[in-house]
Parts: C-alpha cells; sequence; structure tokens
C-alpha cells in the first residue's frame, strides 16, 4: 500500500494519512504548491525547501510539453533533477489548460487538437500521448487525461464528457502498462472524477473511478465557477463513495477555508494558485483574515508581517515596508508576499493534521473558518 491512514476526526470525517512516493513521503491532508512551468513563481527551490517545506509540489504536463519540452527534460533525467528538487512531484495532464483554451481547441473521442498559447502552433493530446508525456517528466504522482467541463453545464454535456472522459481513463491505463517509467521508480497514477455538478453524475463517475483501483483518485471539474455549497456538496458525495484506504485529492481548490470545509469532508489532498496569484495582487492570507497590503491603511504599519510567523518574512518585514514595495512596484513585494502566503497555507493544512491526529480538529475548523472570511 502505498497510502497508510493513521487517524480519522471523531466529529467530522477529516483524516490524517502518509503517501510513500519514490521521492519520499506526503503526510497528508497537504497543500501542494502549482509549479505550473517546472517554478513556484518568484521562490528559489532553497526558500521553497527551507522555508515553505512542502511535502509536495505541482507541475504541469501542457507547460513542460511545450517549455522546455520533452527532449530537455529527458536528456536532464527528468523534471527532478532539471529543476533541482528532490521531493514528491505531481502533474496535472493538462486537462484543464487544454478546457481554458476553449477558443482554440477541438475535443473528440481521440483526444484534443489545440494550439499553443505561446506561438500557436497545433498539437494533440491524447490519453496515450499525455501518459507518455508524464513517463518523460518523471514526477511521482501522474495524472489521467479527462475533460473538465465549464460551470455552468449542460446536463446532456456533462454525461457525454463524463463518459468519454471515463472511456479516456482506460486508455490511459491500457497504455501505462505498455509504456514503463523511464527514471527507475514508479509513478503513482491517479485516475480523476467529473460530472458537474450532477449528483447523480458524480455518483457513477465516483463509482467508475473507484473500481479502476488506481493508488489514489482525483476530483476535478470544480472550482470553475460554481457557489461553494455546490463545491462541498459534489465534494461530500464523492468522498463517500471513493475507497478510504487511498487518497483523495481534490484539483484546484481553493480558498483557506475551502481547504478546512473540504478536510472536513475526507479530501487529503489540495493544490491552487491562489496564494500565490493572489500574493503577486497584494493579498495576504493569514489566521485573522486577509490584508489588501495595497490599501494606506497599512502605510504606517511598522508592525511584523503576520506575528505568527510561518516563514522568515514574516517578523523580518513589516506591513508598511511591503506596501512600500507594491507602491513602488518592486519585484521583492511580490516575492515576500508570495512566500507569506505559501507559508501560510502550509501552516494550516500541517496544523488541520495536528488537530485531526489529537480529535480537536472539528471545533478548531469551525472557528478559523469564520476568521479566514473576514477582510482585515
Amino acid at each position: 500500500m502505498a497510502f497508510t491512514l493513521k487517524h480519522t476526526d471523531p466529529g467530522s470525517k477529516a483524516r490524517a494519512g502518509v503517501l510513500q512516493t519514490a521521492h519520499g513521503e506526503i503526510r497528508t491532508p497537504i497543500f501542494m504548491p502549482v509549479g505550473t512551468a517546472g517554478t513556484v513563481k518568484g521562490v528559489h527551490q532553497r526558500e521553497l525547501r527551507n522555508d515553505v517545506d512542502p511535502d509536495v509540489i505541482l507541475g504541469n504536463t501542457y507547460h513542460l510539453f511545450l517549455r522546455p519540452g520533452t527532449e530537455i527534460l529527458e536528456a536532464a533525467g527528468g523534471l527532478h533533477p532539471f529543476m533541482g528538487w528532490d521531493r514528491p512531484i505531481l502533474t496535472d495532464s493538462g486537462g484543464y489548460q487544454v478546457y481554458s483554451l476553449s477558443g482554440t481547441r477541438k475535443i473528440k473521442e481521440e483526444g484534443v487538437k489545440f494550439q499553443s498559447h505561446i506561438d500557436g502552433s497545433r498539437h494533440l493530446f491524447t490519453p496515450e500521448r499525455v501518459m507518455e508525456l508524464q513517463r518523460s517528466i518523471g514526477a511521482d504522482i501522474i495524472m489521467a487525461f479527462d475533460e473538465c467541463t465549464p460551470y455552468p453545464c449542460d446536463y446532456r454535456y456533462a454525461k457525454r464528457s463524463m463518459d468519454m472522459t471515463h472511456r479516456w481513463l482506460d486508455r490511459c491505463m491500457a497504455h501505462l502498462e505498455e509504456a514503463p517509467p523511464l527514471y527507475g521508480f514508479d509513478q503513482l497514477f491517479f485516475p480523476i472524477v467529473q460530472g458537474s455538478v450532477y449528483k447523480d453524475l458524480r455518483k457513477a463517475s465516483a463509482e467508475y473511478i473507484a473500481n479502476a483501483g488506481a493508488p489514489g483518485n482525483a476530483i476535478g471539474g470544480l472550482s470553475v465557477g460554481e457557489p461553494a455549497e455546490e463545491l462541498y456538496g459534489m465534494a461530500e458525495v464523492v468522498c463517500d463513495i471513493l475507497p478510504a484506504e487511498k487518497p483523495r485529492y481534490l484539483m484546484g481548490v481553493g480558498t483557506p477555508a475551502n481547504l478546512l470545509e473540504c478536510i472536513a469532508l475526507g479530501v487529503d489532498m489540495f493544490d491552487c494558485v491562489m496564494p500565490t496569484r493572489n500574493a503577486r495582487n497584494g493579498m495576504l492570507f493569514t489566521s485573522e483574515g486577509t490584508i489588501n497590503i495595497k490599501n494606506k491603511k497599512w502605510e504606517a504599519d511598522f508592525s511584523p508581517l503576520d506575528p505568527m510567523g510561518h516563514t522568515f518574512v514574516d517578523t523580518e518585514y513589516t506591513r508598511a515596508y511591503l506596501r512600500h514595495l507594491f507602491a513602488a512596484n518592486e519585484y521583492l513585494g511580490k516575492q515576500i508576499a508570495t512566500l507569506h502566503n505559501l507559508g501560510f497555507y502550509l501552516w494550516l493544512v500541517r496544523e488541520a493534521r495536528r488537530r485531526i491526529l489529537d480529535g480537536t480538529f472539528a471545533g478548531w475548523k469551525s472557528e478559523m473558518v469564520q476568521k479566514l472570511d473576514k477582510r482585515l
């Protein structure tokens, strides 16, 4: 077994576990910083390792395929040595990126034809091709190729898309049997549940994915504009069906409050660009609420960025200084904010894990969610 379930919270469905991979163990629940193109934007790998300290980061097949390309990655020995990262990596298959290229792609049973957002060149992603690409990248966890439906989405389209995602899953698994890993270690394969916000489709997809018998399972097609209540409702439906002895990964989610609510439903793994993207726009997440550091109210606030001190930037820099950096459009401001947000997200899931293990998660979660949604 790659996954060991250590404890379940008595007041919720929250779980604490350990997922073993070729490049180390992942303690769940976990948040994965997004390193789309082989970099978490604005953060050195040394800072990522020593200060943020995530167990796993995420890369993206679509972006890495376009740049630097699999020829370079294979020559380097895979993404780990190429980017200088010796901990686990998960690669998203590119299904979401293809979804976001709605004006320049065509989806058929064979796969997806699309144009590069970089130079307009045309490419074809099939389930088989995407498996080959993820073999070349060499991530520890690789994802099935799926179609991510938009929100809102017509029921008939959602069902057709889900059925095709299931057929693509079968093709992915068949191809992996014929294409062994390239770098001498096993890659864990996760299929993806789809079905939009339709309960019967989500149930059917979760059952199909559960029966695939993969080392872990993912929930896709959420956090695409649906209300939070729909997100939680679909996550709960799926988590109640996916096997308890396998890790559950909710893709692309979300706010700090989203993470805690979904951990309470039984989700183990998360990724989202929000902590890094919002940081570059001056939004800081803290345990007391969110801060827009660009606001004038912080101009003469010489208190630490965050007294809790999740990373070194929280106590070495003041709110006034960070506001000045944003006002002056200095790159350092975005870097400081990014390190802070990533540090906070990792603290949040680690504290959630600690609370699950000692049986106090449910009460702590309720208190934290109230604070996290405040604007300071």
